[in-house]
C-alpha cells in the first residue's frame, strides 16, 4: 500500500519551461531498466539539464538551486509530451515529488503519474503564472493541494482553483491503493457479482 493522499502543503520547485517532454524528464538511455528502482530514476530526473556534458552539476538548473525545495513541482504548459514511457513518472516519484502543477498535461503522462501516486493538478494559465510569480518573489512560498476538496491554493495570495480528477483515481490516491490493491480490497464484491452472473 502506498502513502495516502489527503492535504499537502509544501514549498515548490518552479520549472518554467514549456513543452517539457518525457525524453527531457528521463532520457532514453536510462530506459534499459525494466523494474522500478525509484532511487535510480529519481537520481536521473532531468539528467541532461541537471548536469553538464562533463558530468559536473549545472548550477543554473532549478533542481540544483538551493533556494527551491519541496514535494511540489510547478511546471510550464504542456508537461509530459512525447513518448509514453512510464519511466518519466517513475523518475518524478523517485525524486520525491508528490504533486505536479501545470496548465496542461499530455494525457498518457498524466495517467502514468496517477498510476505512480503522483498527483497531476491542472490549473488555468493565469493561476500558473501567479504561482511562478509568487515563487520567484519568495522561494519560501507554500502551496496547499487539497485532494478531498480538489482545490489548489497559493498561500502567498490566498487564491484557490478547483482541479478535476477521475473519481476512481481519487479514491485510490486517498486510500493508498494501486489497481491491484483495489481489486484485492474488493474481492468479496467481485465474487458476489460472479455468483449473481451465474444465476
Amino acid at each position: 500500500m502506498k502513502q495516502k493522499f489527503d492535504i499537502i502543503t509544501s514549498t515548490c520547485v518552479p520549472l518554467q519551461q514549456e513543452n517539457v517532454d518525457t525524453d527531457q524528464i528521463i532520457p532514453a538511455r536510462f530506459l534499459k531498466a525494466t523494474t522500478r528502482e525509484e532511487s535510480f530514476f529519481g537520481d536521473n530526473l532531468f539528467r541532461d539539464w541537471r548536469y553538464n556534458a562533463d558530468g559536473t552539476v549545472n548550477s543554473n538548473f532549478v533542481l540544483n538551486d538551493p533556494r527551491y525545495s519541496g514535494c511540489i513541482l510547478v511546471a510550464g504548459k504542456n508537461f509530459g509530451s512525447g513518448s509514453s514511457r512510464e519511466h518519466a513518472a517513475w523518475a518524478i516519484a523517485g525524486y520525491g515529488f508528490r504533486v505536479v502543477i501545470s496548465s496542461f498535461f499530455a494525457d498518457i503522462h498524466k495517467n502514468n503519474e496517477l498510476n505512480n501516486f503522483v498527483l497531476p493538478v491542472q490549473v488555468s494559465e493565469e493561476f500558473l503564472a501567479e504561482l511562478f510569480e509568487s515563487i520567484e518573489k519568495n522561494p519560501a512560498t507554500e502551496v496547499t493541494v487539497d485532494l478531498p476538496r480538489q482545490t489548489v491554493t497559493n498561500m502567498a495570495t490566498g487564491r484557490s482553483e478547483h482541479f478535476d480528477i477521475n473519481s476512481y483515481k481519487k479514491h485510490c490516491l486517498m486510500n493508498g491503493l494501486d489497481d491491484i490493491d483495489f481489486l484485492v480490497a474488493n474481492k468479496e464484491k467481485t465474487e458476489q457479482w460472479e455468483k449473481l452472473c451465474r444465476i
